[in-house]
C-alpha cells in the first residue's frame, strides 16, 4: 500500500468523522438551518456523503491518464440544486449512515491508489483544463469536502444563534 494513499485516506476519514460527530449533536432546528447557498445543513451533510463515489471516480479517471472534460462549475451547481430538491426530507439517521458508509468506501478506494497513479496528471475541466494529478483531485475534492462543508455549517449555525449576553 502506498504511504501517501494511506495518509490521504486517513485525512478523508478524519474529515468525515468530524462532520458526522458534529452533525450527530445537532438539534432538529439546527439540522434544518439554511447555509449561505440556501440548502439546509442536513442537505449539505447528505451532499457530502452522496458525492464521495463521484469524487473518487474523477480521481480514478485522472489516475488512468484520461482527461475529465466538459464538467464546469455550473454543472456542479445544477447537480447540487437537483440533489437538494430530491433529498429535501432526508433524515439525520439515514444521512449519517450514508456518510459513514460512503466515506469508508471512499477511503478504501483511496488506499488502492498507487504512487504512480497519484502522480499521474491529465486535463481537469474544473481547473480550466490544466493538467492536475490524481492526488490533487483527491485532496481538492474527496479529502477536503467534509472539512469544507463542516466549516460552512459551523458558520451558518453561528450566524443563526443569538449572541450570548
Amino acid at each position: 500500500m502506498s504511504l501517501r494513499a494511506n495518509a490521504l485516506a486517513a485525512r478523508l476519514e478524519t474529515g468525515a468523522a468530524l462532520l458526522a460527530e458534529f452533525a450527530e449533536r445537532l438539534s432538529e432546528a439546527e439540522w434544518n438551518t439554511r447555509v449561505r447557498d440556501g440548502r439546509t445543513v442536513g442537505i449539505v451533510v447528505h451532499h457530502v456523503a452522496s458525492v464521495y463515489p463521484l469524487e473518487i471516480e474523477l480521481a480514478r479517471t485522472i489516475a488512468a491518464g484520461k482527461p475529465v472534460a466538459g464538467v464546469a462549475w455550473e454543472n456542479v451547481a445544477d447537480m447540487n440544486a437537483q440533489h437538494a430538491r430530491e433529498h429535501a426530507a432526508v433524515s439525520k439517521s439515514a444521512t449519517l449512515a450514508l456518510l459513514r458508509q460512503n466515506s469508508q468506501e471512499a477511503a478504501a478506494a483511496v488506499r488502492r491508489f498507487t504512487d504512480l497513479e497519484l502522480d499521474t496528471a491529465a486535463p481537469f475541466s474544473l481547473c480550466y483544463d490544466a493538467p492536475m494529478t490524481a492526488q490533487f483531485v483527491l485532496e481538492d475534492h474527496a479529502v477536503r469536502h467534509a472539512w469544507h462543508h463542516l466549516e460552512r455549517v459551523r458558520a451558518a449555525l453561528a450566524g443563526a444563534r443569538p449572541a450570548a449576553a
